[in-house]
């Protein structure tokens, strides 16, 4: 059993490694000119955006996850960044019919950059991992079901912060400065 996190840090660095250089620099992009940005990911992806929606806060982005009652609504030159792991979920399709109605941008997170959510997508990022969607048959993850793939997400997420960080010339301690004390 102990050797199974081998697998599994294989299996995410292989995900990482796949991820296409001009696509997580066209997020980047997308995440420095927008004016705010929502948020939004079903299950453990969700959970996986509520930690990038922090973490833009704590780089000084306005940053808001869908949902919350103090989003607000989104307009030409917003972003809304949403997780289709396995390539469209119904919550997924209308909120993006909702942001291009409003002329907001919209980054699309996926492991099937081919689904209906990437097709709408002004700009997608590909994060080639496995998903409940594609969990049975011989090429399985060692990691349960979608694990994969919120993981790979958890660690892509930092890395896209990172690049932010650097692009717009954030300190480490003025990240450090906008993290609640109330804990």
């Amino acid at each position: 059993m102990l050797h199974l996190h081998e697998q599994a840090l294989a299996e995410l660095g292989h995900c990482l490694s796949g991820i296409d250089g001009d696509q997580f620099e066209a997020a980047v992009s997308e995440i420095c000119i927008a004016k705010r940005i929502a948020l939004y990911g079903v299950g453990r992806e969700g959970l996986q955006i509520k930690g990038l929606a922090m973490r833009l806060f704590h780089l000084g982005l306005k940053s808001a996850v869908v949902g919350d009652m103090t989003t607000p609504p989104v307009e030409k030159g917003d972003l809304l960044i949403v997780s289709a792991g396995p390539g469209d979920f119904s919550t997924v399709s209308a909120l993006i019919g909702v942001a291009k109605a409003a002329e907001a941008r919209v980054l699309v997170v996926t492991a099937q950059p081919s689904g209906m959510a990437a097709a709408k997508a002004d700009v997608v990022l590909h994060v080639p991992a496995q998903t409940m969607a594609s969990d049975q048959g011989e090429t399985t993850s060692v990691l349960p079901m979608g694990s994969l793939y919120e993981g790979a997400l958890y660690v892509a997420f930092e890395l896209l912060v990172l690049a932010v960080r650097d692009k717009l010339g954030v300190r480490p301690a003025a990240m450090r400065a906008n993290h609640t004390n109330l804990e």
